[in-house]
């Protein structure tokens, strides 16, 4: 059984709570590799599954020369003060390369953690080349003992022909953690990219819209969220594809529930040529007085596209917390179970690992309710 080195460092009680992301610190049984960035620290970086590599970006750059072609290319540099920031500090993240028609078994996975109040910068890389199939946890928190600090992400994420990715990422930031990802993919022809995010915990702010441009004919694009905010949170976040070649097509699904909390909500299909198809749906329940905003945006510039929206925000029906206390539960168990069935996204050829670390981290946050 592998070793995880690096994980050492790490406290028993974080331990704990990266186990709440979807990191495994122990081993790296049912994991095809892993990357463990502590603040601007690589504790780890490796793969075990042939044909897939799991470097840490600089050392990637040196080794491979045609890697600068991929590097700051769908997400600018200039983008913003974020991706500015990152550019000017020293490459801080990872680079995983999976080779042609390599397909891992077991998820990877990737943990960036932050401890004491600093601004953690990365930037990480994606390839899958053509017919590859590689499936990812992104483990991203925050230390018990951080009460301050930031995360500034950039994800390019390349998905050959018929090649997939799947990308599940798992937020346990602290409550006045600052978190701004920025995250852009590219689907060439018959590629599929699966994006999921799970933001259960209470995070002072997350600022991200990550975008994929389908490229090739038939690529296809899937973004599943589901988003909690307690009192204090501000999470304005959202999904946008760009359907650029003929057959492509995009969905984009969330759930949301504010405690208290700011949820935006923001969902965008444009389809550039004919035969393309996409769909948008948000719903979003208000459990405490919150604000619950959904901004969904089809744009259609050319005949024969079919795009879609809905979206409905809500509150819990009483007929339906009475129909289940009827059949023997507290009113307090009712409004779990009705909460729980909300939230409860699948993701239809997601991996069982993933589905199962999105189940545990909707299990983990069902006290909070």
């Amino acid at each position: 059984m592998p070793e995880m080195n690096g994980f050492d460092a790490i406290s028993k009680e974080d331990k704990e709570r990266l186990a709440l992301t979807g990191i495994q610190t122990d081993s790296l049984e049912g994991r095809a590799g892993s990357f463990l960035l502590v603040n601007d620290h690589v504790l780890h970086a490796g793969s075990n599954a042939e044909g897939v590599e799991v470097m840490m970006i600089d050392k990637a750059l040196e080794k491979y020369s045609w890697l600068s072609e991929y590097c700051w290319k769908i997400v600018p540099k200039d983008k913003d003060q974020y991706t500015q920031y990152v550019a000017d500090h020293p490459q801080r993240g990872y680079v995983i390369i999976a080779r042609k028609g390599a397909k891992t078994t077991f998820p990877l996975q990737s943990c960036m953690f932050l401890q004491g109040d600093s601004i953690q910068a990365v930037h990480n890389i994606v390839i899958a080349e053509e017919g590859a199939e590689v499936h990812l946890i992104a483990g991203c928190a925050s230390s018990f003992a951080t009460k301050e600090g930031a995360h500034y992400g950039i994800n390019e994420i390349y998905v050959g022909k018929n090649a997939k990715v799947t990308s599940t990422m798992i937020h346990t930031w602290g409550e006045q953690i600052e978190v701004f990802p920025r995250t852009a993919s590219v689907v060439e022809e018959g590629g599929t990219f699966i994006s999921n995010y799970v933001c259960m915990k209470p995070t002072k702010m997350v600022q991200m819209y990550p975008t994929a441009y389908l490229r090739g004919k038939g690529a296809v694009a899937r973004f599943s969220g589901v988003i909690v905010a307690g009192p204090g949170s501000h999470i304005d976040s959202g999904s946008r594809a760009v359907l650029e070649a003929p057959e492509t097509s995009a969905e984009l699904i969330t759930r949301a529930i504010t405690n208290g909390g700011t949820i935006i909500s923001r969902g965008a299909i444009i389809a550039h040529v004919p035969q393309t198809k996409g769909h948008i749906e948000c719903r979003g329940l208000i459990l405490k007085d919150g604000i619950m905003h959904a901004i969904p945006e089809i744009d259609g510039r050319v005949t024969d596209v079919e795009l879609s929206h809905e979206a409905a925000v809500g509150k819990i029906a009483r007929d339906e917390i009475e129909y289940l206390m009827a059949r023997g539960l507290s009113e307090e168990e009712a409004t779990a179970t009705i909460i729980r069935g909300f939230l409860d996204v699948r993701i239809e050829g997601l991996p069982d690992a993933l589905q199962k670390q999105i189940d545990d981290a909707i299990d983990s946050a069902d006290h909070g309710f």
